[in-house]
């Protein structure tokens, strides 16, 4: 099982969707993809992304900053 990193901080709509979604076709199933950013739209369109592909969003959490970091399993 591999963890697959992808920082996405200071980009906007759609690069860190489209990024997240280039990591998981790269990842095996049981991988754990973690993308980290801070655009506020992403943090709610990647968690629904991840539901209509059927894998698992393990965690989001957000820090005091405004940085959010996403954990998915393929």
């Amino acid at each position: 099982m591999a963890e697959i990193k992808v920082n996405c901080t200071g980009e906007t709509c759609p690069v860190p969707l489209v990024e997240t979604r280039k990591a998981i076709r790269k990842s095996q199933p049981g991988d754990i993809v973690e993308v980290t950013g801070n655009h506020p739209a992403s943090m709610r369109e990647i968690p629904m992304a991840v539901n209509a592909m059927g894998l698992e969003l393990l965690d989001v959490k957000e820090d005091d900053n405004g940085v959010w970091t996403i954990r998915i399993r393929r």
